[in-house]
């Protein structure tokens, strides 16, 4: 490794359990005397346990023990996240200030409609944003997260042909084998039929694989566009008159709308309905599992059956409108995650229409950087311009070296950066996909390929470095397979306090 990179490899002190650093009658806080009756809570609870094992620790012990863990923590705040299909662009700060603001933040969900009228505008402006941004007709913010949306939209299809008197006869839905890897399961859950459409040598939809699968049975084609391959769909008007033609519906995955904001809309592009990714394309946060927000775009013969409540305006008021009979009724409670709705709000009117195609416009520039410069080490899995992210192949390194794409993406952390994403999509071979986002710099961007160059040319001539890696950090190599099944994430008291 060279003395580049040697700034990015601080070993960390092994961090100790909190209960290891306890000591009996130590503690951190002054607990202020009380100012009610005392109550006999054994009374009042019942049956109390006598032991909680908590640590005893100053608060001294207590910060430096969390500081310590958060320096171990990587965020898009630290470094560089390439992961594939993510998007972990930058979460601009005054999204989170505006979310913040107590008026927002201080809101009771069982709050009359008529107290929160700001609120609603917020709701309301989200929506119209992007309707005009998708070019759909109708826009929902309840789904929580993308595959929620993406079942909602489903859900959505089948109460369409439902009222069409077609449900029964309606019970398949194509599914590309490069699209987004919930699409099967949402259509699972919503009980249909999964066929999967093989994708051709160029990396697009096979035409004539769609031709032979659409027949009256088809209910839905759910298509990822930008593919999960990072290449946009050249015929995909074409692939909608082809569904449209069997009477059947067009499903979008909006997972890499990152690549079309601004710049093309999915609602011209012939699909019936699509879901948005707000904790992806609109930079409301989405470490450590969410909130999430799986927003969803349709067509106006699909508005009907939208989802209760549905927030709109009518005249100089905004309504909570329930009285809608053909509603699939509610997917989640109240409105969705309000909060993250403030600050997509806040984000996209810091860009205003003016700017919206620059997201799209540097993301696709961005990948395009790094797949530039890396296609001579590891070669894009289709030789076209990418979108949003670029797919490359490891292959050679496994057949002539014995090093997997993993093996690359563990030496990688040595080198200070976050992985990419490894073997998704499944069709290429030992895959890394590389998402950059637009909010990354070009020296960024220039570190990390200088750092896989250097890898590629280790997995030549030193493989055994790779396959040992990490080494610099607080621990190594895994086995992922037993932690997965022998998972050990519960603290015991020691044997004679238990």
């Amino acid at each position: 490794m060279s003395k580049a990179y040697e700034f990015r490899t601080k070993r960390m002190p092994e961090p100790r359990l909190i209960f290891d650093q306890s000591n009996h009658g130590r503690i951190g806080c002054n607990v202020p005397v009380s100012d009610t009756p005392e109550v006999d809570l054994g009374a009042v609870l019942g049956e109390l346990r006598q032991e909680l094992h908590l640590p005893e620790v100053g608060e001294l012990e207590m910060l430096r023990h969390f500081t310590n863990l958060s320096h171990i923590n990587y965020g898009i705040e630290t470094g560089f996240y390439p992961l594939g299909s993510c998007t972990m662009k930058y979460n601009p700060k005054i999204n989170e200030k505006t979310a913040g603001l107590p008026g927002f933040a201080s809101l009771h969900p069982m709050q009359p409609v008529e107290t929160i009228p700001g609120a609603l505008e917020i709701l309301v402006g989200v929506q119209e944003m992007l309707i005009a941004i998708t070019g759909f007709d109708e826009i929902t913010l309840q789904p929580l997260a993308g595959a929620h949306g993406e079942m909602t939209c489903l859900m959505l299809i089948k109460a369409y042909f439902e009222a069409m008197g077609e449900n029964e006869q309606r019970h398949t839905v194509l599914v590309p084998d490069s699209a987004h890897g919930t699409n099967p399961a949402s259509a699972a859950r919503c009980g249909y039929d999964v066929k999967p459409i093989p994708t051709n040598a160029e990396g697009n939809t096979d035409l004539e694989a769609l031709a032979a699968a659409l027949d009256g049975s088809v209910a839905a084609l759910m298509l990822t566009n930008p593919s999960t391959l990072g290449l946009f769909e050249p015929n995909i008007e074409k692939i909608c008159e082809m569904v449209h033609a069997v009477g059947a519906q067009v499903f979008c995955d909006g997972a890499n709308m990152n690549a079309m904001v601004g710049t093309t809309r999915p609602g011209d592009h012939g699909f019936d309905c699509m879901h948005l990714n707000l904790h992806k394309t609109f930079s409301t946060p989405h470490g450590g599992g969410g909130p999430g927000c799986g927003a969803i775009g349709l067509k106006s013969h699909l508005e009907p059956y939208l989802p209760v409540p549905v927030i709109r305006r009518s005249e100089a008021k905004i309504l909570a409108d329930y009285e809608r009979p053909l509603s699939i009724g509610r997917v989640s409670a109240f409105y969705g995650q309000f909060l993250m709705e403030v600050r997509a709000y806040t984000y996209l009117r810091a860009y205003g229409k003016e700017k919206m195609a620059d997201i799209s416009r540097h993301a696709v520039l961005n990948a395009n950087y790094v797949r530039a410069r890396l296609k001579e080490v590891l070669p894009p899995a289709h030789d076209r311009p990418c979108m949003h992210e670029c797919i490359l192949t490891a292959e050679k390194y496994k057949k002539e070296n014995g090093v997997r794409a993993l093996d690359i993406s563990k030496r990688l952390i040595d080198y200070g950066f976050h992985p990419p994403t490894n073997y998704f999509p499944l069709i290429v071979p030992e895959c890394l996909m590389i998402e950059p986002t637009e909010t990354e710099t070009k020296e960024t961007l220039d570190e990390f390929c200088d750092a896989m160059i250097e890898i590629c040319r280790e997995a030549v001539e030193t493989p055994d470095l790779l396959h040992d890696a990490p080494s610099s950090q607080i621990v190594g190599r895994l086995d992922e397979t037993a932690a997965v099944k022998n998972l050990d994430v519960r603290w015991w008291p020691p044997q004679a306090e238990r």
